[in-house]
């Protein structure tokens, strides 16, 4: 791989990538000085239904934050023309735990969740889920998708990763001490900026529950709290499963400056 030092960047297309939305593709490691190279569904959605025509832009992404400004110069190749950190990313790293809803409601979930900067989205089988999917079916697979489709539409620089479908007992354990951990609880609890207030949220992932439709039982919130999670409200109003990780995500990421 060329080292950066080796490489003539026409870094003035910086501002070309400020000032337009180039479509976005997420390719893995990238090789400077050397063409990049599309297939597959990709290259299908760039050249068939993007109809991207010579001279064109794209953004593609290494998935680790890095963005590479390219021309296409036909066929299946793109030539590099800039590289530059994303600066869409959060600097808080936000893992929701979603209760599994009925129907495509999830499908709306992780959508909505990956546009807000969502970067983990664990699939929770709680006592009240009326949705029990198979281990073995491929609904992570199509999901995993959406995220992608949905990070590309939000100029992110990551892709959120959506795990396979775990108990509750189990999401539990994923929650380390020294993260901060908010259980969402019909029945009350502190308010977000109460709970949020003197955290330092950047120094370790943020852990969010959100019931399904029928919410949590006692039991659950009595394993969640001694498991160090933080019973908070979204208020007076029932939101639906569906509004409320929306409701919650972006709450927090204007409590923590994001937004």
């Amino acid at each position: 791989m060329d080292s950066i030092d080796n490489v003539q960047l026409t870094m003035n297309n910086e501002q070309l990538y400020e000032n337009l939305r180039f479509p976005r593709f997420f390719v893995g490691r990238v090789a400077l000085g050397a063409p990049v190279i599309l297939s597959g569904d990709d290259l299908h959605h760039a050249t068939k239904v993007l109809r991207l025509k010579t001279g064109e832009k794209a953004v593609f992404c290494d998935d680790t934050g890095t963005d590479y400004i390219c021309e296409y110069v036909g066929a299946d190749r793109f030539e590099i023309l800039a590289k530059r950190e994303n600066d869409s990313e959060p600097k808080v790293y936000f893992r929701l735990f979603q209760c599994v809803p009925k129907g495509e409601k999830l499908d709306f979930i992780v959508q909505k969740v990956t546009e807000l900067g969502v970067s983990e989205i664990i699939p929770v089988i709680s006592k009240r889920c009326i949705s029990r999917p198979d281990k073995k079916s491929n609904k992570i697979q199509r999901l995993q998708k959406i995220a992608e489709a949905a990070a590309k539409q939000s100029g992110r620089g990551k892709i959120p990763l959506v795990h396979e479908f775990t108990s509750f007992n189990d999401s539990l354990k994923l929650c380390k001490k020294e993260n901060l951990g908010i259980i969402f609880y019909e029945n009350g609890g502190k308010k977000l900026n109460e709970i949020v207030v003197g955290c330092d949220v950047k120094s370790a992932p943020v852990d969010i529950f959100i019931g399904s439709e029928g919410g949590f039982e006692a039991s659950e919130i009595e394993a969640a709290v001694k498991a160090g999670l933080i019973t908070a409200s979204l208020g007076k109003l029932i939101l639906r499963t569906e509004t409320a990780p929306v409701a919650a995500i972006a709450i927090l990421m204007n409590l923590t400056g994001e937004i």
